[in-house]
């Protein structure tokens, strides 16, 4: 195997694959790139098992060589170690070259290295066919739908089912979910293909990744089948495993009537909670909103550290008084998400889990379980 590639595209197939290498195995064969050259160009295959990138450098980008002077065959090269070389090099064209089945020779003029590399046979099968429900999605639909939902999945081992982002198509309409149990996060958006059913759970960590593959990518293809989901886009194939299991009935949690409504302006409350949380932690304090028509503060008392308040100075609040604590950091990460110039938390009582919302944007939905305090 032998071709001269240009570096930014090479590097930018080794850092889409690399973010399939574990940074330990049992399996030390799986710390490899797979690289192979074929008719369809230079492919980077990475995988830890339960995600799979393949990312294929082509031929030619818009009427510019990429790959001149090709000998097709395949190898394997230690996958951190390859990124950081190309990475580090200052050339513009990369020459690569396996000798005997174990040397891969790579220079750029100026900089050359020898790295061991393995024989390809030894390299796992990997099943990267289509298969199931097939679909196409603008990138930036699905890109919204991630940011605005997949940050409430649990980062924990305990329950692996609430590390999902749950994804469940029915009637033309995509429904993203996902809960830590102390909060839920979920965005709704409308589907080209009325027809497209099906239901799954993907793990969160790993969506969020894949969008950020997507830049200047307009459309991804998705096929979901019964263990796997499969995301094709711009030269890049992306396979993960489905976490099994039933995921939380949740339609039933969301309230549909509230008592209490705050409408606030979203910079200056991200500000106040920025400053106050500096005294709050998840064990000890929680921040408490105290809301009544003529005044709204903010405060958090730390055995610890202290104790803080703040008043919040624009905000409308209907209802009688009104106090509730939370982890400070969980409201953060639903009003960015958001992303709205002004939101509403709405409420049906202290202890009762509340909304935060668009005000003009009905297909997201923020609720949050308020904590016990002081």
């Amino acid at each position: 195997m032998r071709l001269s590639v240009d570096k930014n595209q090479f590097l930018k197939a080794l850092t889409n694959a690399d973010k399939a290498i574990p940074s330990k195995s049992a399996m030390p064969i799986l710390c490899n790139f797979k690289l192979e050259l074929n008719e369809r160009g230079l492919e980077v295959t990475g995988t830890n098992s339960d995600l799979t990138i393949r990312s294929t450098v082509p031929y030619m980008i818009n009427g510019k060589e990429i790959i001149r002077d090709g000998g097709y065959g395949a190898t394997l090269v230690n996958a951190h170690l390859l990124t950081e070389v190309i990475r580090k090099m200052d050339g513009d064209v990369i020459n690569f070259d396996v000798i005997d089945n174990t040397i891969a020779k790579i220079d750029d003029g100026k900089s050359s290295f020898k790295l061991n590399c393995s024989r390809a046979e030894e390299y796992p099968d990997i099943d990267l066919d289509a298969s199931g429900v097939t679909f196409e999605i603008a990138c930036a639909a699905l890109s919204g739908v991630v940011e605005q939902s997949a940050f409430a999945a649990s980062n924990r081992d305990t329950r692996p089912i609430l590390a999902a982002l749950n994804l469940d198509a029915i009637n033309g309409v995509l429904v993203a979910t996902a809960t830590d149990s102390a909060r839920l996060a979920q965005k709704s958006i409308p589907l080209e293909d009325q027809d497209v059913r099906f239901r799954c759970n993907i793990p969160a960590r790993t969506l969020s990744d894949i969008v950020r593959m997507f830049e200047g990518v307009e459309n991804v293809t998705i096929s979901v089948s019964e263990q796997k989901a499969l995301f094709e886009f711009d030269h890049n194939v992306v396979s993960t495993r489905l976490i099994p299991g039933d995921y939380p009935v949740t339609k039933s949690i969301i309230p549909e009537r509230f008592n209490y409504y705050l409408e606030v302006n979203a910079q200056e409350l991200l500000s106040a909670m920025g400053r106050i949380s500096l005294l709050s932690n998840e064990k000890d304090s929680a921040v408490k909103l105290s809301m009544r028509e003529d005044e709204v503060e903010l405060s958090v008392k730390n055995e610890a550290s202290g104790s803080a308040n703040e008043r919040v100075d624009t905000f409308q609040f209907n209802g009688d008084r009104l106090d509730v604590s939370f982890n400070p950091m969980f409201v953060i990460d639903a009003i960015k998400a958001l992303k709205s110039e002004d939101v509403t938390l709405c409420f049906q009582g202290e202890m009762k889990p509340f909304v935060v919302k668009n005000p003009r944007d009905d297909s997201v939905v923020e609720l949050i379980t308020p904590m016990r305090t002081y």
